[in-house]
């Protein structure tokens, strides 16, 4: 999307967010920055390997995941927050409660990252149009704790179009400029390894929302499954692979856990493709 930014930031090239997890039971770390020391200095560490945006979140959505209590999740996160805007990053707020954005929005955060596109909690459209902030919309059928029990469509692509289109009309009329809205399929969020592999391969036919497509597959089960039944720490190459397929079908912002090996692949990427 040469030419248009989103929260502030060139979309010449692919945006990469940097995962920072505050929780003790992320899927994919373990919890290795549950702390809020622990979890400012690997923001830090990413922001320095070349994250555009750091994505903090204090409530796992793995599947299978149980909710924690907001005043929890605000613990978790608002040191961390504060923390990184101050040491200049772009800060995302990765949660689907009312009461969390508004913390992280009055700490700094300029993006609000919701799997539930805006529905969790009645409020948030409310909060997120009031405070003038930029929008990751996520698709999800059901939640955390069910998602993954036998994932159901007739036609995945069209399904999860259609419904991140409605959910994007329902946040311009509220006065969100469509413009500082990303749209995020949801790998992995109530799909089948087919629905992620169909998602994927056609992630152009979201372009005709006219917003930035966000893409998340950062170390998650489908690439084990497609492999060697590896553990998350190791599925860096498949995660690699898929977000260079995600970006040659229009993808504009990646969520990534291993931001300075991605940095250098799209980087790779463009190099080939801008060659004559």
């Amino acid at each position: 999307m040469t030419g248009h930014t989103f929260a502030g930031l060139e979309l010449s090239r692919p945006l990469v967010m940097g995962i920072v997890n505050v929780t003790p039971d992320s899927f994919s770390d373990g919890g290795d920055a549950y702390q809020a020391e622990a979890a400012i200095s690997h923001g830090r560490s990413l922001i320095e390997q070349g994250a555009d945006i750091v994505d903090i979140g204090g409530e796992s959505t793995r599947p299978g995941a149980k909710p924690v209590p907001e005043s929890v999740e605000i613990g978790r996160v608002v040191p961390v927050v504060r923390a990184l805007v101050d040491a200049g990053a772009t800060v995302s707020i990765d949660t689907c409660h009312a009461a969390v954005m508004e913390a992280a929005i009055q700490s700094g955060a300029k993006i609000v990252n919701d799997v539930t596109a805006l529905e969790g909690d009645s409020r948030s459209l409310d909060v997120v149009a009031a405070a003038n902030v930029s929008l990751c919309l996520m698709h999800m059928q059901g939640e955390p704790q069910t998602m993954q029990h036998a994932p159901t469509y007739n036609d995945v692509v069209n399904e999860i179009h259609n419904y991140l289109s409605a959910r994007v009309d329902v946040c311009e009329r509220a006065g969100i400029n469509r413009s500082e809205i990303a749209v995020d399929p949801g790998i992995g969020f109530g799909k089948t390894i087919d629905h992620n592999l169909s998602l994927i391969n056609h992630l152009s036919a979201f372009a005709d929302i006219g917003c930035p497509i966000l893409l998340g597959l950062s170390r998650k089960s489908f690439i084990a499954k497609l492999s060697r039944n590896e553990m998350p720490k190791d599925r860096m190459a498949g995660s690699l692979a898929g977000a260079l397929a995600g970006i040659s079908r229009g993808s504009s912002i990646l969520r990534v856990h291993d931001v300075a090996e991605t940095c250098q692949a799209i980087a790779i990427w463009q190099a080939i493709s801008h060659a004559d």
